[in-house]
């Protein structure tokens, strides 16, 4: 990464231009045959209870990837309340008919919504908005998604299955619980990254990566140790919601590598 790209990473989250930097440093960070295929899936970390419904074998393989090594924080679930369920589904609804207009690509486009990284593929493709992601820092609007979530089809050169929402980096999970009721689904966020320095950046591509997202390097100390620029936590809490999911319990699903869409 270039000294630019890790002044912005040092920065609070904040726009278009980051988030697209994450989805980046993803793909970036990611070895050959490793990312969208075959994550491994070994380890725990603070907030991945493995016992319950949410553990990691029901991510795909490229969360299973992040969490495995560290990299990744999910809320845990909470006892369900009065009400939860409801209101879970009531931002399900809003964004749902938020986003019917959006089936036709174009129109997101038109509304001020990017593509991140529209030339690499990918399995889900961000469209973000930069108004949105501003806005979401201070206050939940579930017709204001942060991202609209594509896929490529045969068929199709974007089909929409889903919408991406965030919250400001510092909000604690009692607020998150405010937006969507962390009974029913998780939050999750990018922690204790390790960036390569300018020298090693071809780590990132190796079979077995200690640096990016991806890398084994998770501590502050061990970063330090191999020259590294370590990050405790990267950008902001996310949720990504498929409301075109028959079965509820797929809505809010932890896997971004099948399709969501039928």
């Amino acid at each position: 990464m270039n000294e630019k790209q890790n002044r912005s990473f040092q920065l609070p989250f904040k726009g278009t231009v980051v988030l697209t930097l994450l989805f980046g440093a993803a793909l970036l960070t990611a070895p050959p045959g490793h990312t969208w295929q075959q994550g491994q899936q070994h380890g725990s970390m603070p907030g991945m209870d493995m016992h319950d419904n949410g553990d990691m074998r029901s991510m795909g393989a490229s969360m299973a990837a992040m969490a495995g090594h560290g990299h990744m924080y999910m809320t845990p679930l909470r006892p369900k309340q009065p009400g939860d369920e409801e209101k879970a589904k009531a931002v399900v609804a809003n964004g749902k008919a938020t986003i019917e207009r959006y089936k036709d690509y174009r129109k997101a486009l038109l509304d001020g919504y990017v593509i991140a990284n529209p030339k690499v593929k990918q399995p889900q493709y961000h469209f973000i908005n930069d108004a949105n992601t501003r806005e979401a820092d201070l206050h939940f609007d579930p017709r204001k998604p942060t991202a609209l979530l594509y896929r490529r089809t045969p068929m199709q050169e974007y089909k929409l299955e889903g919408v991406m929402y965030t919250a400001n980096p510092d909000a604690t999970e009692d607020e998150l619980n405010e937006r969507i009721p962390l009974s029913i689904a998780r939050w999750h966020r990018h922690i204790n990254v390790c960036w390569a320095p300018e020298d090693r950046v071809g780590d990132y591509q190796t079979a077995h990566p200690k640096f990016g997202m991806f890398g084994s390097i998770n501590t502050e100390e061990a970063c330090k140790a191999e020259r590294g620029d370590f990050h405790p936590y990267m950008f902001t809490w996310m949720i990504h919601i498929f409301p075109y999911e028959p079965d509820f319990k797929e809505v809010f699903s932890m896997n971004d590598d099948v399709a969501h869409v039928h």
